[in-house]
C-alpha cells in the first residue's frame, strides 16, 4: 500500500492570507500546506480520503487515473469542496463517493446541479454510495473499517485499511472506537497546534492518543502555521512520531 499525502495544512492552508509570521513566510517547501487530504494505492486501486478546496492543485502533478472510492470524513468545506473538480475523471466513469447519510444531505443541498435528474454536460459525474460507521465496507475487494471521532460535537468519520488508519479533525475518541485501531502500524492523526483548541487535538494530545493506540508508526496532519517551522517542530518529537508534509510517499 502507498500513501501519498496530497495537503497537510488545516482550513486556511499555510501561507494563510495575509500573515507575515515565520511559517507563512518560510522559504522551506515543508512550510507551505494544502487542505488536508490523502491518495492511497492498494492493490492498484486508487482511493482518496477528502476533496479538498485544493484537489485541483493537487492532483495535477500525478498520473491522470480513475479514482475507485472517494471516502468522506466530514462536511467541512475544506474537506469537500474540491467535489466540481471531479468533472475530468468523467472520462473513467461515474466516481464513488462514500459518506454519511448526513453528508450526502449537506451535498445535495451545497451542489444540487450535480443530482439533477436531467444532467447536462460539464458537471461532476458523481454518485454517493451512504456508509455507516457500524459496519465494514468494500471498495473493488478492499476493507475499508469507518471509525467513529468526535470533532468537538460533530461526529465525522476516520478510515482504517488493513494496518493503516487515517484520522484527521479529532478531537475525542469514543472508547468503544479504539478497539478498532487495535493492530494498526501506521497512524495518520491530526494536531492542529501546541495550545488548546475546541474541536482538535493539540500536538500533546496527539501524542497521548497515538501512544495509546500503539502504532509502529505516526505522522501528523491538519497543521496549522501555528504549529511552528516543520524543521523545529520534527526535533522536539519522539523517534517513531513525525509531521507530515505535502507530497511525502509512504509506503504501508
Amino acid at each position: 500500500m502507498k500513501v501519498r499525502f496530497l495537503g497537510t495544512g488545516t482550513s486556511t492552508g499555510i501561507p494563510q492570507i495575509g500573515c507575515r509570521c515565520q511559517v507563512c513566510n518560510s522559504s522551506d517547501s515543508h512550510d507551505k500546506r494544502l487542505r488536508t487530504s490523502v491518495a492511497i494505492e492498494v492493490d492498484d486501486k486508487l482511493i482518496l480520503i477528502d476533496c479538498t478546496p485544493d484537489f485541483r492543485q493537487q492532483v495535477l502533478p500525478l498520473p491522470f487515473r480513475k479514482i475507485e472510492g472517494l471516502l468522506f470524513t466530514h462536511e467541512h468545506y475544506d474537506h469537500m469542496g474540491g467535489i466540481d473538480d471531479l468533472r475530468p475523471y468523467s472520462v473513467f466513469g461515474t466516481v464513488d463517493l462514500y459518506m454519511e447519510k448526513r453528508l450526502e444531505k449537506s451535498l445535495r443541498e451545497k451542489m444540487p446541479y450535480c443530482f439533477y435528474e436531467h444532467k447536462y454536460g460539464g458537471i461532476p459525474d458523481i454518485r454517493v454510495k451512504q456508509i455507516d460507521v457500524d459496519a465494514s465496507f468494500y471498495i473493488d475487494g478492499i476493507e475499508i473499517l469507518p471509525i467513529r471521532v468526535m470533532h468537538y460535537k460533530l461526529p465525522i468519520l476516520g478510515f482504517r485499511i488493513r494496518n493503516f488508519a487515517y484520522l484527521t479533525d479529532v478531537k475525542t475518541i469514543p472508547e468503544i472506537e479504539l478497539t478498532k485501531l487495535v493492530g494498526v502500524e501506521t497512524l495518520v492523526i491530526s494536531a492542529l497546534r501546541k495550545s488548546s483548541h475546541i474541536s482538535h487535538l493539540t500536538l500533546d494530545e496527539a501524542l497521548k492518543v497515538a501512544d495509546s493506540i500503539g502504532p509502529k508508526e505516526t505522522w501528523l496532519t491538519h497543521l496549522s502555521h501555528e504549529m511552528g517551522l516543520h524543521a523545529m517542530v520534527e526535533r522536539e518529537l519522539p523517534p517513531n512520531v513525525h509531521l507530515a508534509y505535502d507530497g511525502l510517499e509512504l509506503s504501508v
